[in-house]
């Protein structure tokens, strides 16, 4: 079987859904091809997502925010949005989850650590259906 594909869809791609992709790529090592975009991308990462990834030794430096294409959403298997809307485009015959997930923009340190150990057991529960899929 292919290794399936997820896109984390989110509305600035600077928090959630990198903090979803950085945590999915670290413990799926490879057996998850991981994507991430935002339907209005920002500038730039929300310095607290890096600074709680950095906590656990991930390292966000080499990532930007990237607008959301058509032709990701067409090439996931999975697709989880965290409050984009309507805005990622629907393709028939893909699987999509909305993960309802305070926004870390603006939040303070221990806020965004809670938000990240959210989504940290949301993908520990995502990967273990992925790769039991795959067995």
């Amino acid at each position: 079987m292919s290794v399936p594909e997820v896109l984390f869809v989110c509305v600035h791609n600077a928090g959630r859904s990198q903090l979803a992709a950085a945590l999915l790529d670290h413990h799926a090592a490879g057996r998850v091809t991981v994507r991430s975009a935002g339907s209005a991308p920002a500038a730039e990462i929300n310095p607290a997502a890096r600074e709680v990834l950095a906590e656990w030794g991930l390292d966000l430096s080499r990532e930007f925010p990237k607008p959301l294409r058509a032709e990701a959403v067409e090439a996931a298997d999975v697709v989880i949005t965290m409050g984009c809307g309507d805005a990622c485009p629907v393709f028939p015959g893909k699987r999509y989850l909305d993960w309802a997930l305070d926004d870390p923009a603006g939040q303070p340190i221990a806020a965004v650590r809670r938000i990240r150990d959210e989504i940290d057991a949301r993908v520990r529960g995502l990967l273990a259906e992925l790769t039991s899929e795959q067995g």
